[in-house]
């Protein structure tokens, strides 16, 4: 291999990198801060829905949102978008880690909440976890 296409290569590659960086593409902050974030992106992806409390993962990239009419929306950081969909309860589940959301799509994937515990479900959605 010629050391000259070895070493232009790499700059593209290096050049290519730093435009993502500047455009923030792969970011790793946090996208959803507040309950009124989750509920505000719920509200908007879902036709219908109206939120009426949320849980948020502690890294700030996945929630739980839960509506009034008791469907529960899950939302997942998607690069620099949220994507949500409408989740059946026993989707969820508790894991030692916080909350696994298995959504049964395989494009759209699971979505962990970390840091979020059941009783944090629980005490947002009442409703929903009455025997």
């Amino acid at each position: 291999m010629n050391w000259m296409t070895l070493g232009g290569s790499l700059a593209a590659v290096l050049a290519l990198g730093g435009v993502a960086a500047a455009l923030k593409l792969g970011r790793s902050e946090r996208i959803l801060v507040e309950e009124a974030d989750a509920l505000r992106e719920a509200d908007q992806a879902v036709a219908g829905f109206a939120g009426i409390s949320a849980v948020i993962g502690s890294d700030g990239r996945g929630a739980l949102v839960f509506g009034e009419d008791r469907r529960v929306v899950v939302l997942k950081a998607h690069g620099a978008h949220i994507a949500a969909r409408v989740i059946a309860w026993d989707a969820v589940r508790a894991t030692p880690g916080g909350m696994l959301v298995e959504t049964g799509e395989r494009r759209f994937g699971a979505v962990a909440l970390p840091g979020v515990d059941a009783l944090d479900v629980r005490r947002l959605a009442p409703q929903l976890t009455q025997v």
